[in-house]
């Protein structure tokens, strides 16, 4: 297996134009990443300059705070498919999980997995604003609402993936889900630990350089 199989190069700072994103999407292509992740408003774009590539689009759903409606989500997921996206990354309600209100997140976990049926479903947790406990719940929370992956950050938060989080996924998801990280993850030795540690995916804007790092060799 190779490095980039796992590299979501990924693309979702606030000022980003679109002649970035198509400088994304030809860094994927050159690079072979597994996919791209951008805003649902590039989707189109993306979409475009990916076509007859085998890189995949991902797009973020209620990015980055998880805050608003169910249903704003749901037509944000929609609107991200019916554009081309292949995958979702989703923010679950943070403040509902902190509320005990677990019957909520799982619902709209899997109202957003029925609404893009095959596609791939990530729901971010932003472990950063969450306990030990309230990890384990999210990630149990979202296997049994039918998620594909369960992933740690959204990187925007006050802190991004660690050796830790990602061992109480792993201890909580099992083979049920799949896990990606995502937020600080910028040089190819923290790359591969992870990878060594069982996750899928890795989401980072440093793609290029870790690329570099390991000259495109296996692992």
């Amino acid at each position: 297996m190779h490095l980039q199989d796992y590299i979501d190069h990924t693309l979702l700072k606030p000022s980003a134009t679109v002649t970035d994103i198509k400088q994304l999407c030809e860094e994927a292509i050159q690079y072979q990443f597994k996919a791209v992740c951008v805003q649902g408003c590039h989707v189109p774009v993306a979409k475009n300059e990916l076509k007859g590539s085998l890189v995949k689009l991902a797009a973020v759903v209620g990015f980055p705070l998880g805050g608003m409606s169910a249903k704003a989500k749901l037509l944000e997921a929609r609107d991200c498919v019916e554009n081309g996206a292949d995958e979702i990354d989703m923010v679950i309600n943070i403040g509902w999980l902190k509320s005990g209100l677990e019957q909520q997140v799982r619902d709209e976990i899997f109202q957003i997995k029925q609404e893009i049926r095959n596609k791939t479903l990530k729901v971010i947790l932003e472990n950063c604003f969450l306990s030990d406990q309230e990890i384990k719940k999210a990630c149990n929370l979202a296997v049994s609402a039918g998620a594909d992956f369960v992933k740690t950050s959204t990187g925007f938060g006050s802190g991004g993936a660690t050796f830790k989080h990602v061992e109480l996924m792993k201890e909580a998801v099992g083979d049920k889900a799949l896990i990606k990280a995502s937020g600080g993850i910028r040089d190819r030795e923290t790359a591969l630990k992870y990878i060594e540690m069982g996750v899928a995916r890795i989401g980072t804007s440093s793609g290029p350089k870790l690329m570099g790092e390991s000259g495109k060799k296996s692992l």
